[in-house]
């Protein structure tokens, strides 16, 4: 009698123990399946574990995982959170798009909570044109700056944004964008000189090509590619439509640079072209500037950077400007 007792008492605790791993293990199989078909007041019906529809009941999971009012639930690569507040219950799934609703009227004290998540308008590709102005913010360089006048229809920018990181503030409406960039830039000089560094270190006009009856120049420009991290304040406008997003960000780039070099083409009775790469006494890193407003993947910018283009008495004092639109995001 005993042994009988005893064996009972051993198959009751392992089928209780079985039933609570099982109920683990189907939260186990739901990390790696993420599609979710239906919920219900008290039930999340998910296909995938197992290679079948499974369903876990919520006053089940709420014992397992938390004693407080709210509880958090992952389901693949989804969080489930259910609120209790009083006799209501709120379930929430962040950023998922497909709303599910509770029909029935038994079902009318739960309701369903889209949270969508802030995404800033950095990343993706960007063309515009370039411009440089002299200390007093003037486009006309006069006196010894006429050698840096360039052909603004012609001096290009192109930037390549490939990495971003939106931090929202708690709504999809405001928030922070950084990321990484390349933003390379081409001054077109209209007089068809270039620049070089003389014997006293110091970056000068180069005008040993103009007026060489041998060599006439086509083109002459100045190049250089600038690795870039911008710190943005973004804010995305309400709209009616889900899919329609107007954006203004202001903020900060910084930028170091990773390349530069001059290029002469000339035609005549020699024809080629000349490829200088230097520092030019460049500086090295800079900061600056960029405002833009846009809708969806369309927007306009502008940068103005704060840093001299050259080194401090290596060079003349000129600003970089840049007016352009970003075409496609990324």
């Amino acid at each position: 009698m005993k042994l009988l007792a005893t064996t009972l008492l051993i198959f009751l605790a392992f089928f209780y123990g079985n039933a609570q791993d099982i109920n683990i293990e189907k939260l186990r199989q739901l990390e790696l399946n993420d599609t979710i078909i239906k919920f219900t007041a008290d039930t999340v019906i998910v296909h995938g574990a197992f290679n079948k529809t499974d369903t876990l009941y919520v006053n089940d999971l709420k014992k397992e995982f938390s004693t407080t009012d709210t509880t958090r639930i992952r389901v693949g690569k989804r969080n489930v959170i259910i609120i209790e507040n009083g006799d209501k219950t709120s379930i929430e799934i962040p950023n998922n798009k497909d709303k599910h609703t509770f029909d029935s009227n038994k079902n009318k004290n739960y309701k369903y909570v889209y949270k969508p998540r802030f995404k800033g308008n950095w990343a993706g590709l960007e063309f515009g044109l370039n411009g440089v102005m002299d200390p007093e913010h003037s486009l006309n360089m006069q006196g010894d700056l006429r050698y840096f006048e360039i052909n603004q229809a012609r001096s290009l920018n192109l930037n390549i944004n490939p990495m971003q990181y939106s931090i929202g503030f708690g709504t999809d409406k405001v928030g922070l964008v950084t990321g990484l960039g390349l933003e390379l830039n081409i001054y077109r000089f209209r007089n068809n000189n270039t620049i070089r560094v003389d014997d006293n270190g110091i970056t000068v006009a180069d005008y040993s090509y103009v007026g060489n009856p041998d060599m006439n120049v086509t083109k002459s420009s100045l190049r250089t590619l600038h690795l870039v991290a911008p710190l943005l304040l973004e804010f995305n406008l309400p709209s009616r439509h889900p899919y329609y997003n107007f954006f203004v960000s202001v903020g900060v780039l910084g930028g170091a640079r990773i390349g530069s070099n001059t290029k002469i083409v000339y035609k005549g009775t020699t024809k080629g072209k000349d490829k200088i790469r230097d520092d030019f006494n460049m500086n090295p890193f800079r900061y600056g500037f960029t405002a833009r407003i846009g809708f969806n993947s369309i927007s306009l910018f502008v940068n103005y950077y704060m840093t001299p283009m050259f080194e401090q008495n290596k060079g003349d004092e000129l600003y970089p400007f840049t007016i352009g639109l970003r075409l496609l995001d990324f």
